[in-house]
């Protein structure tokens, strides 16, 4: 956690430029992210969260043949009249093999999967069938079918030729499986983005270095560094954790030199909130460019983009949850773009909000929120920038318009944590 610091400055270094809206700061700061170049081949294994460089076309029809969706046996509908008709079994088809055209006046026994002989229209559950006593190899078939039934058609899931994946796509446990049934072991994906993390301030400590009982008076657990190097890897960025870069200019312009050499974005939090008394800011302005934004969002607000060399430069408010919130519907979608992501962010759900917010803020409100067993929104009561219980609590956020009240029973605009966190 790195928390503004008091300072001394004067009325013209304290001016604060206007607030600009979340929408524009977004779409001002995604026309800096070019898609990098490049493209890593990699087992379709271990392609789970990378975004796809390329359309994935399938070169077969899946499934290849019409097959058995159901264990039971493979008929010709129009010999079974009525119910209760007896017919021999001529043959056993399991999944893997195939089986001989079937024999008029005849049933196949067969699997699921297993391919539908020539000449049979119809699959009856085995449910449905019973052995016929003292007449071995024969059935009755107890429920009339009805053509197709139970028949998995061929090409019915991917046709050959089809685009099964469009480049763009962020790759899910179940694309993956898609990918592989179409014989894909490979696939072409963007490169990571490669990012430099790292923390500035003498008052912050790293858990494990000091006990809590020793802490000095002013002095604070490091917990930033934590969530934001876990949100860096859940977006399939190869992370570089600088740790805390003493206080001084000579070792900040170090760490971002350092960075910048290597990196595509450089993300540190805290000391950039107008007025703060940092060695950030005049850093990457002595070394690139630096822009400082005053963002109509709450919690959040204090946000600067910038370069150095070629590296981007993004810093985050210090705050906990304004830190935590700000990634996720700024730096996330920034991320995502850099690799080519089509998808940047996840489409609210309309939701029952099941308390009163009476006090309308004119800045546009992330409210910490979670479902309740009767399907509405519970708010959290303290909805602090600093305590990042809410966000632990919480399993997502309202989208709360500027200038917004709600009242029980509204209809509110909700965003999962599990959209915004995968």
């Amino acid at each position: 956690m790195n928390p503004a610091r008091a300072t001394n400055a004067t009325p013209a270094a304290a001016a604060r430029p206007p607030l600009r809206s979340l929408d524009d700061a977004l779409a001002e700061l995604l026309a800096h992210a070019v898609a990098l170049t490049g493209i890593d081949s990699v087992s379709t294994f271990d392609a789970d969260g990378r975004v796809l460089a390329v359309d994935v076309v399938s070169a077969l029809q899946v499934p290849p043949e019409d097959n058995s969706s159901m264990d039971g046996y493979a008929v010709r509908s129009a010999e079974l009249p009525e119910a209760g008709v007896v017919l021999r079994v001529s043959q056993r088809i399991a999944a893997g093999s195939s089986g001989s055209a079937l024999e008029p006046g005849t049933v196949a026994r067969i699997f699921t999967g297993a391919p539908i002989p020539a000449g049979a229209d119809a699959v009856v559950m085995q449910e449905d069938c019973e052995t016929v006593a003292g007449r071995e190899g024969f059935v009755s078939v107890r429920q009339l079918p009805k053509a197709g039934q139970w028949i998995r058609r061929a090409g019915e899931d991917v046709r050959r030729g089809a685009t099964v994946l469009s480049k763009g796509a962020r790759l899910t446990p179940a694309a993956l499986g898609l990918a592989a049934s179409i014989g894909m072991d490979r696939l072409e994906v963007a490169p990571k983005p490669r990012v430099a993390l790292f923390s500035t301030g003498d008052e912050l400590v790293m858990p494990g270095e000091v006990a809590p009982a020793q802490m000095r008076p002013g002095a604070i657990y490091n917990s930033n560094r934590f969530f934001l190097r876990a949100l860096l890897t859940r977006l399939g960025c190869e992370v570089t954790d600088m740790g805390i870069v003493p206080d001084r200019r000579d070792a900040t312009l170090d760490a971002l030199r350092s960075a910048a050499t290597a990196h595509d974005l450089i993300l540190t939090s805290g000391g950039v909130s107008v007025g703060e008394e940092d060695h950030i800011k005049p850093a990457v302005q002595q070394l690139g460019s630096l822009d400082l934004w005053q963002i109509a969002i709450k919690p959040g607000k204090p946000f600067a983009y910038g370069k150095v060399g070629a590296a981007h430069f993004i810093g985050l408010p210090g705050n906990p949850v304004s830190s935590f919130l700000t990634f996720l519907v700024l730096v996330r979608p920034f991320l995502l773009k850099l690799q080519g992501a089509s998808d940047l962010m996840p489409l609210p759900v309309p939701m029952v909000a099941h308390f009163d917010w009476p006090r309308a803020d004119k800045r546009r409100e992330f409210l910490r929120v979670r479902r309740n067993a009767e399907g509405g929104l519970e708010l959290f009561a303290n909805q602090s920038s600093g305590v990042l219980t809410s966000a632990v609590w919480g399993d997502g956020v309202i989208d709360n318009p500027p200038g917004q009240t709600i009242r029980h029973g509204d209809i509110v605009p909700f965003l999962p944590f599990s959209a915004l966190l995968s």
